[in-house]
C-alpha cells in the first residue's frame, strides 16, 4: 500500500478482499461492533452502489467478494474503513461493559503512532489482501 492508500486498478471486476484488525484483536466477538460493520455495509449497498456477492465476518477480520455498480470501489472501501474504524473505536471507548477496553485502546494507540496519516488510533491493518 502506498502513502496515498490502496488503489483498485480494475473497478469493474469482482474482487476478494480481506480487512484485518491491527494485531489481530478479536473485536467482532461483540455484537455491537459487528452491527457497526453490518450497518455500514448496508449503507454502502444502498447509497454507494456496493455489490456484495459474498462475505464473512470473523473475530478479527472480514472477507468480502464485492464489486461496485457506479462508484469507484477504492473510494467506497476507503470510506467504509474510515467510518467503521472511528465508530468502533468510539463504541469501545463508550462501552460500560467492555472489559478489554484499556488493552484494546492501547493496541490501537500504539499502532496509530506508527502511521503518520493517523491522528490517534489505527484500527484496520494497512495491508489489503485482494485477488
Amino acid at each position: 500500500m502506498s502513502d496515498g492508500g490502496y488503489k483498485i486498478r480494475n473497478q469493474a471486476a469482482i474482487h476478494f478482499i480481506t480487512f484485518t484488525i491491527v494485531e489481530w484483536v478479536d473485536v467482532f466477538t461483540r455484537k455491537q461492533y459487528r452491527d457497526i460493520v453490518l450497518e455500514s455495509i448496508r449503507h454502502c449497498q444502498q447509497e454507494r452502489g456496493l455489490l456484495l456477492h459474498s462475505w464473512c465476518i470473523m473475530s478479527n477480520h472480514l472477507h468480502f467478494v464485492l464489486s461496485a455498480k457506479f462508484h469507484d470501489l477504492s473510494d467506497i472501501l476507503r470510506d467504509f474503513k474510515k467510518f467503521t474504524s472511528k465508530q468502533i473505536i468510539t463504541a469501545v471507548q463508550d462501552s460500560p461493559t467492555e472489559n478489554r477496553k484499556e488493552w484494546m485502546l492501547e493496541v490501537f494507540r500504539k499502532e496509530g503512532q506508527k502511521n503518520s496519516r493517523n491522528s490517534k488510533y489505527q484500527f484496520w491493518r494497512h495491508s489489503l489482501s485482494r485477488t
